[in-house]
């Protein structure tokens, strides 16, 4: 179980940074979209999310689903965000901010909220 629960959070972190990057790599750019990344990113790191929420709930660790919660919907916000304006040739510069802050902030609740695992 512990070999499979770092697996799903090395994936989980994998889509984060791909989110991420995605995001990042447009900044200086004058027109944002979707991008694949963002759009990869995003369903990996929710749908990975989720099967380690199932492994850590089948296991002896304790969860903690406030921070589970909170994670649970800041991603679904970004995935439902992602998924609306995929198909657009380009955002706003409101809803680019957004998925940034957005992202940024799940990966603050996930670093700064303790237990480190949950």
């Amino acid at each position: 179980m512990e070999t499979l629960r770092l697996v799903l959070l090395f994936v989980h972190i994998l889509g984060f940074a791909a989110l991420l990057g995605g995001l990042l790599v447009q900044a200086r750019e004058e027109t944002r979209s979707v991008n694949p990344l963002v759009r990869d990113g995003a369903g990996t790191a929710f749908l990975a999310g989720l099967l380690l929420v199932g492994v850590l709930e089948a296991g002896d660790g304790d969860v903690n689903h406030a921070k589970i919660g909170v994670k649970f919907a800041i991603g679904l916000v970004i995935l439902v965000l992602v998924m609306v304006n995929m198909r657009k040739p380009s955002i706003p510069q409101g809803l680019y901010l957004a998925l940034l802050g957005l992202t940024l902030l799940n990966i603050a609740v996930a670093v700064f909220w303790s237990p480190a695992h949950a």
